[in-house]
């Protein structure tokens, strides 16, 4: 098949290397606009754009896609069907009906669950046991379009945000591979998505990662592995930034101690009392300073029981 692939950043990279090593021509790449990144302002090419120049892929990158002159463009190129992956600009329903197979999303999440921008991270923060990845035939609607097919995975008891997000760019480029052929082939039946079955999740945000120790440990926990690498689980230790990026929930009661407060230290880790449970905490970062075990952070800092965080 002829295809244009629109996409921004790495989950889309793995899509369109697993499609151009499946044989497919992809014609056109469209991707967001280089941006300057850090001090030097100088401009950084996508994950996607990148790998289309080192396959010698034409590439277009609009400001605003919707417009007369980039639809007119779009017209002139000649594509089968048009696979967009965390491209970062909402089609217009003139774009969407330009290919003969139309456009179709790769999304990270069982739909109609999670739409949105962050679907990875907020399965992990909500505490889901299984994940997955959605083809779908795009619609006007933001990632309401019709399922074409899915695939599920478990979400393991320790995954963080960042080892889930590699995990479903894989399958996400394994499962639109397989796909394409059927599509071509009109095999698969677009099964409408079930409206009182939908949720939605927004942007990841730096706030998001605030620890409120008020909440029971097992949320705070899944704040924690939801939110590494980025934005992070972060509270405050002596006025300074404290990232927590390892965490355990404990069972037992939390019942008059001050939620925030240090309860015990041992070599290996120390323990939280939170709104509800014990938190236990392995990994750290205190701010100017690297990751670190907390056996390692507790050679050069003296903490103890009552010590109160945030």
């Amino acid at each position: 098949m002829k295809i244009v692939f629109m996409g921004t950043p790495d989950f889309a990279r793995t899509a369109l290397e697993k499609i151009i090593e499946a044989g497919h021509e992809v014609v056109l790449v469209v991707t967001q606009p280089d941006k300057p990144k850090g001090r030097s302002g100088e401009l950084q090419v996508s994950d996607v754009k990148a790998c289309a120049l080192e396959h010698d892929i034409p590439v277009f990158q609009p400001v605003k896609i919707k417009e007369a002159e980039h639809v007119a463009y779009l017209k002139s190129i000649e594509a089968d069907i048009y696979v967009v992956a965390a491209f970062g600009q909402i089609l217009s329903q003139e774009i969407l009906d330009i290919p003969k197979f139309g456009c179709v999303n790769i999304h990270a999440s069982l739909l109609p669950k999670y739409r949105g921008a962050a679907p990875i991270q907020q399965a992990i923060l909500d505490g889901e046991k299984v994940t997955g990845v959605t083809i779908m035939q795009m619609a006007a609607g933001m990632d309401t379009g019709d399922i074409l097919i899915q695939r599920e995975i478990p979400i393991h008891e320790e995954e963080t945000g960042g080892g889930l997000f590699d995990k479903l760019s894989i399958l996400g480029g394994e499962l639109i591979v397989d796909a394409l052929p059927m599509i071509e082939r009109g095999e698969l039946i677009p099964v409408p998505q079930d409206e009182e079955k939908a949720t939605k999740c927004g942007k990841l945000s730096k706030n998001m990662g605030k620890i409120d120790f008020t909440k029971d440990a097992e949320t705070l926990r899944n704040l924690v592995r939801g939110l590494d690498p980025w934005p992070s689980a972060f509270t405050s230790l002596a006025g300074k930034s404290f990232k927590i990026w390892k965490a355990k929930a404990l069972s037992e009661s939390s019942k008059g101690k001050e939620p925030g407060s240090v309860v015990s230290v041992s070599k290996e880790s120390f323990t939280v009392a939170t709104g509800d449970g014990l938190l236990e905490i392995t990994d750290v970062q205190l701010e100017g300073k690297k990751r670190m075990a907390v056996k390692d952070f507790l050679l050069g800092y003296k903490l103890e029981a009552g010590t109160k965080l945030g």
